[in-house]
């Protein structure tokens, strides 16, 4: 049966997030820092503006674009909290961050086309643009410059294929920030080039030290960026898988197309949630995110130190909740690292490798758990590394 199978989706390799999750759910006992899925609970009063639409019966489709009283709240929540304008007839509802990834890469790429993906970076962003029929081109980014792009390894790897780039802070796995002068810096690149630039900002909400800051909000950047944002991280709503894109009145055009014969709408009682979840926010100085970005915080905190303390050069994460330790001191690769650990141990941390190359002497570790998992975890791992010592 080969022979109806896509070369490009017969060539993708199997996510080594998910590789680890199903490992896991199937093994007892087992403590997880694998996935990237909030342990808090989607707040009250978002749920219950979901059960009151069901109770209503809005069960219908909505527009492609989405509801648009929804539409103009995104509009004034990325105004307000990221100064990034964009109007609500330039914003499509997607059916998460992650369909608005593929839309917007479905949007850009022709056959050949590269597509920089700064590395390490999240998983999807390559196969997206192989089944788009791009080229993703691998950009590293070195711990010395905290992991984040530079103008100067951006510059190296532009060729007269590159049609874009991935911009995607804070970043995961890294838990990197860019600052507004970082990214500044890579504009002069990104206009000689003529290149376009996706930047996924769903962690927006989850930065720790000043204000998030948007490529899209700088000089006349808005104009060449396609902005990707959602409700998943920030808001606890992972399972409700409703996100949202804004971009350039032409490559908002093709994707708008795209979504409107694949998908048509995002589910109207999400919808309905995420509206409730901006209208809650600006009543209340978004005080849900904060208390979350606060927990966050702390447990990124205790797990650096304790990775540090073990020998395990860890950066410090700015944003996101993951942390990025290295393990060259153990003599083992991630990947090594990351099965034996769970062999023995049963904890669950994702290999660097899953996130490119660049990443392979690393391992991923989600904080997005509760601190007495990740106590368990740093005892467990403590036990691993003395055995591996002795």
């Amino acid at each position: 049966m080969r022979k109806f199978v896509n070369e490009r989706a017969a060539s993708l390799q199997p996510s080594g997030i998910r590789k680890f999750f199903d490992i896991v759910s199937k093994m007892e006992g087992a403590v997880s820092l694998g996935v990237g899925e909030p342990d808090f609970i989607t707040p009250w009063s978002i749920r219950e503006s979901a059960i009151r639409s069901l109770r209503a019966g809005y069960t219908q489709y909505t527009g492609n674009r989405g509801l648009a009283e929804l539409r103009e709240f995104i509009s004034r929540y990325i105004s307000e909290r990221f100064n990034v304008n964009y109007p609500p007839e330039r914003t499509i509802v997607t059916v998460g961050a992650s369909e608005a990834i593929d839309l917007a890469l479905r949007a850009v790429c022709d056959v050949g086309d590269e597509i920089l993906v700064p590395e390490p970076s999240y998983v999807s962003y390559a196969p997206a643009v192989i089944l788009a029929g791009g080229k993703p081109v691998p950009v590293k980014c070195s711990h010395t410059d905290e992991f984040i792009l530079t103008p100067e390894i951006l510059e190296e790897v532009i060729t007269p294929k590159t049609k874009a780039v991935i911009v995607a802070y804070p970043n995961n796995p890294t838990g990197a920030v860019m600052t507004r002068e970082q990214l500044e810096a890579l504009v002069p690149v990104i206009e000689k080039h003529d290149l376009l630039v996706i930047s996924d900002e769903i962690y927006a909400e989850l930065t720790y030290a000043g204000k998030h800051a948007s490529i899209a909000s700088i000089g006349n950047m808005r104009e060449r960026t396609v902005y990707i944002n959602g409700f998943s991280k920030a808001f606890a709503m992972t399972g409700w898988r409703v996100g949202f894109v804004c971009a350039p009145e032409e490559v908002d055009a093709a994707m708008f197309r795209i979504h409107q014969y694949t998908i048509l709408c995002a589910p109207q009682v999400s919808q309905r949630a995420a509206l409730c979840a901006l209208k809650d926010g600006f009543s209340d100085g978004f005080s849900a995110v904060e208390e979350m970005r606060a927990e966050y915080c702390r447990r990124g905190r205790f797990l650096v130190n304790s990775f540090n303390a073990l020998g395990l050069k860890c950066f410090e994460p700015k944003g996101a909740f993951y942390v990025f330790p290295s393990v060259k001191t153990t003599g083992l690769d991630g990947e090594e690292f990351a099965n034996a650990l769970l062999k023995e141990k049963k904890v669950a941390v994702v290999p660097g490798s899953a996130f490119g190359a660049a990443g392979a002497s690393h391992v991923r570790c989600s904080y997005a758990t509760s601190m007495e998992q990740l106590t368990v975890a740093i005892d467990r791992i403590t036990d691993f590394i003395e055995g591996l010592n002795s």
